[in-house]
């Protein structure tokens, strides 16, 4: 019965038994009177009952009426409750958030934005997963709600807030022999060899790449996720690192290292935080990609 059924008359049905006057209910329906008197005779026709009897002047709801409007009170408050957006309060917000980015971001950001997340909401469970830039297709299915990562450009088909860019710089040893250079060449870059953080986004390509136009290549002789230890593998070596520049800035308050201007201009490198459009107007959602944003943007280690 129900496929049959337009819902509309439920809602008729239950303005009807409140206001038991055909005139008042189409004033609050917002038709006409005699639209209502048809929708009458087809909720008649519907429940087999006469729903409204005549008593002189004045309608009266039948047993069966009675019956029906103490059901769709429920039914309909139930309804509205449903279409109904509870504001959003982050002190009583109970769920998971699932953020990922790159290692640096997970030792040197994302302790002060889970610190402050969870000051806001005491429910909250936050998981860290390490980025990879292949996922940015599949946001839907791997369950991740944020993720910050570099981008040439602004990504396609996912959401995302822009935090800021930087260029790429060469890292070395302080005591490294280009270290008491004012500056380096090309030969400089591509005479030793180099290593690579291979853990997050691609951080060096677009230097191999322009590298390469000038007729060089660099050789990455190591490749490690993380860089706690490409910074334990470079201070205690001769080995150079290409690094965006205010990663190397920061990692120079914790590591003996000298930073250098590459001897050519490169693309900036654009950082973004993004999330999958079904996320676009979830209150909660709004909520923790904006105070992640202004933690991102604030702080000290961050572009």
């Amino acid at each position: 019965m129900l496929r049959t059924t337009n819902l509309n008359l439920l809602r008729s049905l239950h303005v009807l038994l409140e206001e038991c006057h055909v005139t008042k209910a189409a004033a609050r329906l917002h038709i006409s009177q005699s639209a209502v008197s048809r929708q009458l005779a087809q909720l008649r026709a519907l429940c087999q009952d006469q729903l409204l009897v005549r008593n002189g002047n004045q309608l009266i709801p039948t047993a069966k009426a009675v019956t029906l409007k103490i059901k769709l009170d429920s039914l309909l408050g139930e309804f509205d409750a449903l279409l109904t957006e509870v504001p959003f309060e982050s002190k009583d917000y109970q769920g998971e958030l699932v953020f990922a980015s790159s290692d640096y971001v997970a030792q040197y950001l994302f302790p002060d934005i889970a610190q402050h997340l969870t000051q806001q909401s005491p429910k909250l469970d936050l998981s860290f997963q390490l980025w990879e830039p292949n996922l940015i297709n599949q946001l839907h299915e791997t369950g991740i709600h944020l993720a910050s990562s570099m981008l040439a450009q602004k990504p396609d088909n996912v959401s995302s807030i822009y935090l800021g860019s930087d260029i790429p710089v060469c890292v070395m040893a302080s005591d490294h022999a280009l270290a008491k250079q004012t500056s380096i060449t090309v030969q400089d870059i591509v005479q030793y060899t180099h290593v690579k953080v291979t853990g997050g986004a691609d951080k060096d390509s677009l230097v191999d790449r322009q590298l390469s136009t000038k007729g060089y290549s660099r050789r990455v002789a190591l490749k490690v996720p993380f860089f706690s230890t490409a910074m334990s593998l470079l201070v205690n070596s001769d080995r150079l690192m290409v690094l965006p520049e205010h990663i190397a800035t920061n990692l120079a308050r914790h590591w003996d290292i000298k930073t250098h201007s590459l001897p050519f201009k490169t693309q900036e490198q654009k950082y973004w935080l993004f999330w999958h459009p079904k996320f676009d107007n979830e209150p909660a959602h709004k909520y923790f990609r904006n105070e992640v944003a202004q933690k991102l943007r604030t702080s000290k280690y961050s572009v």
